[in-house]
């Protein structure tokens, strides 16, 4: 018979291993997208909520999300690894072939090799993000906010509104088309340095860039009126079929370089400020604070595929899912307790090693506990106390429903499930 040939990756790659790794990817994935889109959707609401209140375009908020972007993967990245091989040794134990791999020998070690090749990769990219990419990112998003509260996107004039410029001018505009590139129903009231008043109304407009003076911009009126208010003497009056009007546009600081926060600065300049002895007290303790965060939340990640066994692996005869939710614990306590840490060694108050890895080796001891009683003692569970206690509970709860359930079927021998019994004839 004719064989095929195989791609010659797949020929260094044992069959177990592909195969664990399909097992792993498909819910680590589910999951990156599941709590991207949790995430994603909740800032935009809030976002768009925001530009509407500034009056800002819509546009806005699509780049502001994407400057968010890494933020949100360096914490998914986590979790939805340790979901994942949690999954995947979740099915092997209920389906049995995870007796059937032990009983051929295979150790757990072994069968953790490809979640730690992928465990490795994404430690990778996470260190990518949260030292390099995420700082950038965040300070992107803090200029585009700031820009958009201050006007330079374009949201200082608002449809309905009275708008005040340069101090000397008030514009109202009662609708906006075509991307603003078209406003209609225009009424602008202009004051001069002689106390003379233009009140300007037009049937539509729009503004023009000016490539001589970057600060003014002009707005193109049509068909419209303009009465000049001549203090003593009577107003003059004035019709138009097109009138260009130059407005000043109001200064805009520039926004601030990076490095406001230790959350701005990349790596080397972590490194560079944390153990300078030339920078103040404060900005050291913040900076060394800062790094050790992201340090250890990535070192972290190389515990995951040992917790994932420990809580992935149900009892036998069992197929409770507490281990998934006492997981999902875990990971967020930690990294709460991180961020605490962080803020008191940012403060000066404690020591950056002890408040963020005197945490992490109690948390690495403890999974390193819970990863020896599911591995290497017979019958052993890392958390069957908590499972069996939660068995009891669910009984309980069980009988609870079931006597109260027996109690309305003997109230009302007559019925069962609501339904009226059929008289039987008599004969």
């Amino acid at each position: 018979p004719r064989t095929i040939a195989r791609p010659l990756v797949f020929n260094f790659v044992p069959s177990i291993d592909r195969y664990i790794f399909k097992l792993v990817v498909v819910p680590m994935l589910g999951v990156f997208a599941l709590a991207a889109s949790l995430l994603t959707l909740d800032k935009m609401l809030r976002l768009f909520d925001f530009v509407a209140v500034e009056g800002g375009p819509v546009g806005v908020v699509f780049k502001m999300l994407g400057a968010l972007i890494p933020e949100y993967a360096s914490l998914a990245i986590p979790l939805g690894l340790m979901l994942g091989i949690l999954v995947a040794f979740r099915k092997l134990a209920t389906s049995s072939e995870l007796d059937v791999l032990r009983a051929v020998g295979m150790s757990y070690g072994r069968m953790l090799r490809m979640p730690y090749i992928i465990t490795a990769v994404l430690m990778a990219v996470n260190v990518a993000l949260v030292f390099y990419v995420q700082p950038i990112s965040r300070y992107y998003y803090e200029q585009l906010e700031y820009e958009l509260r201050s006007g330079a996107l374009g949201a200082s004039i608002k449809v309905g509104e009275f708008t005040t410029l340069a101090d000397r001018m008030a514009l109202r505009i009662e609708e906006s088309e075509d991307d603003g590139t078209r406003l209609k129903g225009i009424f602008a009231r202009v004051s001069n340095d002689k106390g003379q008043i233009l009140s300007i109304s037009a049937r539509e407009g729009s503004f023009l860039a000016t490539t001589d003076s970057p600060d003014t911009i002009i707005l193109r009126l049509d068909d419209g009126t303009i009465v000049q208010d001549m203090g003593n003497q009577s107003p003059r009056v004035l019709a138009f079929t097109r009138q260009y009007l130059p407005i000043d546009l109001p200064a805009i600081e520039e926004f601030r370089a990076r490095g406001d926060a230790e959350r701005e600065y990349i790596l080397p300049e972590l490194l560079r400020i944390g153990w300078n002895s030339g920078e103040s007290e404060a900005r050291r303790d913040a900076s060394q604070a800062s790094f050790n965060f992201r340090l250890v939340e990535v070192v972290m990640m190389a515990l995951l595929p040992l917790l994932a066994v420990s809580l992935g692996i149900p009892p036998k005869r069992s197929t409770s899912a507490l281990g998934v939710f006492v997981s999902i614990v875990m990971v967020v306590s930690y990294h709460k307790i991180n961020q605490y840490g962080e803020d008191l060694a940012a403060l000066g108050r404690f020591d950056p090693i002890l408040a963020l890895w005197g945490p992490f080796v109690l948390f690495a001891a403890l999974i390193g506990w819970m990863y020896y009683r599911v591995a290497h003692v017979p019958g052993g569970q890392a958390i069957g106390a908590l499972e069996s206690w939660f068995a009891k509970i669910a009984k309980r709860l069980g009988r609870l429903f079931g006597r109260r359930r027996m109690r309305d079927e003997t109230a009302h021998p007559d019925t069962q499930g609501g339904t009226p019994l059929d008289p039987v004839p008599a004969e």
